[in-house]
C-alpha cells in the first residue's frame, strides 16, 4: 500500500490516533497509596498528577499525535469517576466486580440515588482546563468520557426514583447534553464517548447477560436513542466520536462476538463522526458489518492491540487496512490502538517504554498508508 500524501487529515479523528488511557507512573500510584494512607492531601496529590500529565502531553506531541489526552492519570477507572460525579449517582461498593477472563475487576460501582441532572460542578472540567493549558495551541485537547449507555444496564436505574426506563434515559440524556455543551463552553472541540455496552450487545452470550430476547431489544433500542439525542444541538465544530470496547482490565477482556448483531444501529443509525473499533484479534469478527457505514466520518481501525507488547507485523496491518477499504473507502479510515493502556489503574501487562513503541508504530504505519 502506497502513501496516499493527498490523504492526510488536520481534523480530528486524526489518520494515526489513540483511545486515551496510558499507564500510570510510579509516583502517581505511591502518591495515591499515600493519600489514602492520610499522608498526603489531595493537592499534593494534584501536583503530582500535573507534573506527570504535562509530561506525557509532551509525549504524545513528540510522536506526532494530533489528538492529546491526559492519560486519565486522576482517574482509578475509565468509567466510574465521570458517572460518580454525575448529580443523582453516587459510588459505593458492590457486592462483587466484574468477571473478565481470568480476572475479577475491584468491587466498586455507581448507584442512581436522586433525579439525574448536569453538575456545573464536575471535576472533569477542571481536568479538562489543564489539559487544554498544556497543549496549548500545538495540538488539539481530547475529552473521554463513559457513554449514558453504562448507566442503562440492568440494576443501575432506581425504579422508586425512575419507574420507567424512558423518564431514566429522558433525564440521562439531558445531562449528558449539558455536560458536552459545558465543556465545549470552555473550548473543547473533540470529544470521545468510551461504550462497553455495544460490546455486551454483540456478545455470543447476549441473551444469558440480558435474560430475554425481549429485554435485548428494549436495551438496544434506548442505546441507540442514547447515543443518538446526546448528540442533538451540538455545534458543528464539535467532533463527537465513540469507542466500542470488549472490555480492557490488566490486558483481559470480557466479551466476544462480531459487530453484526449491532451494525445497523451502531454504524446506521447514532450519527458519530468517528467510531474507534476493537479489531486486534479475531473475537470482533471480521470487516462485514461495516457495510453499514454510509456516513462521512471516520472508521478508526484498532489494530494494534494494548494488551500485549509485542509489536505486530507492520505489512499484516495495511494488508488489514486494504482488506477494509472494501467495506470503507480509504480516506474514511484511521488507525489506533484498539483501546487505552491503562482502563483502570492498575494497568495492561506491558511497561511504558512497550507503550510509546506501540504508540510510534501507529504514526509510522499511518505515515506511510496516507501520509500522516
Amino acid at each position: 500500500m502506497t502513501t496516499q500524501t493527498t490523504l492526510i487529515r488536520t481534523k480530528a479523528p486524526f489518520r494515526a490516533d489513540h483511545v486515551g488511557s496510558f499507564l500510570r507512573p510510579a509516583s502517581i500510584k505511591a502518591a495515591r497509596k499515600k493519600l489514602a494512607e492520610g499522608k498526603i492531601t489531595k493537592e499534593a496529590l494534584r501536583e503530582i498528577e500535573n507534573v506527570e500529565i504535562t509530561r506525557i502531553v509532551d509525549k504524545q506531541i513528540e510522536l506526532g499525535y494530533k489528538g492529546i489526552t491526559d492519560g486519565e492519570f486522576r482517574r482509578s477507572y475509565w468509567h466510574f469517576d465521570f458517572l460518580e460525579n454525575l448529580l443523582g449517582f453516587e459510588g459505593y461498593l458492590a457486592a462483587q466486580g466484574k468477571q473478565f477472563h481470568n480476572v475479577v475487576t475491584s468491587a466498586h460501582s455507581v448507584r442512581n440515588i436522586g433525579k439525574i441532572a448536569f453538575n456545573p460542578e464536575h471535576p472533569f472540567f477542571a481536568d479538562y482546563q489543564f489539559l487544554a493549558e498544556a497543549v496549548g495551541d500545538r495540538a488539539v485537547a481530547k475529552v473521554s468520557i463513559p457513554s449514558p449507555n453504562q448507566l442503562i444496564r440492568l440494576g443501575f436505574r432506581n425504579e422508586e426514583i425512575y419507574p420507567t426506563l424512558e423518564e431514566y434515559a429522558a433525564d440521562l440524556q439531558q445531562a449528558y447534553r449539558d455536560t458536552i455543551l459545558h465543556f465545549y463552553s470552555l473550548g473543547n472541540r473533540y470529544i470521545q464517548i468510551d461504550d462497553t455496552f455495544w460490546g455486551d450487545l454483540c456478545s455470543d452470550k447476549a441473551l444469558e447477560i440480558f435474560g430475554s430476547q425481549e429485554t435485548y431489544d428494549e436495551l438496544k433500542r434506548v442505546a441507540t436513542e442514547n447515543v443518538k439525542n446526546i448528540q442533538i444541538g451540538l455545534p458543528e465544530d464539535l467532533v463527537v466520536t465513540t469507542h466500542i470496547c470488549r472490555g480492557n482490565f490488566r490486558s483481559s477482556y470480557s466479551q466476544e462476538g462480531a459487530y453484526e448483531p449491532v451494525a445497523k444501529e451502531l454504524f446506521g443509525e447514532t450519527g458519530y463522526d468517528g467510531f474507534f473499533l476493537e479489531y486486534d484479534t479475531d473475537r470482533a469478527g471480521g470487516f462485514e458489518p461495516l457495510r453499514y457505514y454510509k456516513g462521512d466520518g471516520q472508521i478508526i481501525l484498532g489494530l494494534i492491540t494494548s494488551k500485549t507488547p509485542e509489536l505486530e507485523d507492520i505489512d499484516e496491518v495495511k494488508a488489514r487496512i486494504a482488506e477494509a477499504t472494501k467495506y470503507v473507502p480509504l480516506e474514511q479510515l484511521c488507525l489506533s490502538p484498539q483501546c487505552g493502556f491503562a482502563s483502570t489503574e492498575e494497568g495492561n501487562n506491558l511497561t511504558e517504554e512497550q507503550q510509546w513503541a506501540k504508540l510510534a508504530l501507529v504514526k509510522q504505519i499511518a505515515d506511510e498508508v496516507w501520509g500522516g
